[in-house]
């Protein structure tokens, strides 16, 4: 196995300072998702910076869709040495990842003081059990993004504060005949759907599970449903975004055929870019509503973390390539597509400038980020839920049998 010295940080090009031996040269293969958060241009580049600064280091960059993710990193697990040297993981995978032992336990590797330096909602992207297995990357959040001038054509002054109050906006645009749709949403049978869910639940006051028990049948998460449903019934959410994926609904919004829209950070910068967008300039983005006498606003944890698989042969250059990728001074040179996990970034000009709404709206959505289940089972939680939510969505079954039926299910798993 080579070794390497010490791992220079907080610069702007961190260096692996290579042992004074000889060494062959090492390749990496790292895999990421070719949707949302930092484009694949930015990831090349990031990855062109850290091989100039690490000669003899060179990194294989694989893409794939967010939901080919999770079972190629599984697959990889049985590949021995031919496997992934560093994988990006969702929030949600930690515990199920560290339980069948797919990642390596890094905590030893990350400095003491980069604790209090990291948002804690971005810390717990990647611990499980006590233990870190990667370094937080992507700190991300849904945001309600809506068109200015749409909501000026129809008299309204403010975004609104609450989700009541977005469905009586709604009406209002819809019956001025502005725009047939409102409201855009990723609404397909698909994780997407899940954190809009989970979003509604977390503006309701609801909660997934009590003492390990179901609890999505009844209170807020029955109403996070039960409002969904509603905007199909009323005709203000899109029929089409029971399809849709995230970059479905920034197209949607984006060719303005849309009033309001719940998206990811990177959509603050490609709807108000000409080139991307019809409606660049009218684009304005506030934290998702709340619930009044529940919430103020509502948020849930999209992060996502990088970690080492635990059959990789070359942990030290991959926790390298990590550190260079998540330091602060690259994700600030990147922070248009994805807000950085540092606090103290929040106040540089080059992260500001330009976004300052989105940062405003951060600033708030970030501090009430909420989890989906953190439980070694949540791949197959989260497909019942969607199979059964999708369901409603569709009209094919009410959201009490929908959701006791879910929770049958669920319970014969855990």
């Amino acid at each position: 196995m080579k070794t390497f010295g010490k791992l220079i940080l907080g610069s702007a090009f961190a260096t692996l300072a290579m042992a004074s031996t000889a060494m062959a040269d090492t390749t990496l293969n790292a895999l990421f998702m070719s949707q949302a958060a930092y484009s694949e241009d930015d990831i090349k580049s990031m990855t062109a910076k850290f091989e100039a600064a690490n000669p003899g280091v060179t990194v294989d960059l694989e893409f794939v869709p967010y939901e080919a993710l999770h079972d190629k990193i599984i697959a990889a697990a049985g590949a021995g040495d031919d496997g992934y040297d560093v994988v990006l993981f969702d929030v949600i995978w930690p515990a199920e990842f560290a339980t069948r032992g797919f990642l390596q336990d890094v905590t030893d590797r990350i400095p003491a003081d980069y604790t209090d330096k990291v948002f804690d909602g971005a810390w717990t992207t990647v611990e499980y059990a006590g233990k870190r297995y990667g370094m937080p990357w992507i700190l991300d959040t849904k945001y309600l993004f809506y068109n200015a001038e749409m909501l000026e054509a129809a008299g309204i002054s403010e975004p609104p504060k609450t989700w009541n109050e977005l469905v009586s906006q709604a009406k209002q645009i819809k019956d001025k005949g502005i725009v047939e749709y409102p409201l855009v949403w990723s609404w397909s049978q698909s994780e997407a759907m899940i954190c809009d869910f989970t979003t509604l639940t977390a503006a309701n006051d609801g909660a997934f599970f009590e003492e390990g028990q179901p609890a999505f049948t009844a209170g807020g998460a029955r109403d996070a449903v039960a409002f969904m449903k509603a905007t199909l019934d009323e005709g203000l959410t899109n029929p089409s975004s029971r399809e849709y994926f995230e970059e479905d609904v920034r197209r949607v919004f984006s060719n303005g055929e849309a009033a309001f829209a719940l998206n990811w950070t990177y959509m603050n910068a490609l709807a108000n870019d000409p080139a991307e967008s019809k409606v660049a300039g009218k684009v304005k983005v506030a934290p998702a509503p709340g619930v009044e006498g529940k919430s103020t606003a509502s948020s849930v944890n999209g992060s996502m973390g990088l970690g080492i698989p635990a059959n990789s042969p070359h942990a030290d250059e991959a926790w390298a390539y990590i550190s260079f990728l998540t330091q602060k001074d690259i994700q600030d040179d990147y922070a248009k597509l994805s807000l950085p996990i540092w606090k103290a970034s929040y106040s540089e000009p080059k992260v500001m400038d330009g976004q300052e709404e989105l940062i405003s709206a951060a600033k708030q959505s970030i501090a009430v980020m909420y989890p989906r289940p953190l439980v070694p089972s949540y791949t197959e939680v989260s497909d019942i839920l969607q199979k059964n939510i999708h369901q409603v969505l569709l009209g094919q079954t009410g959201v009490d049998e929908a959701l006791e039926a879910a929770a049958d299910r669920v319970k014969r798993i855990r």
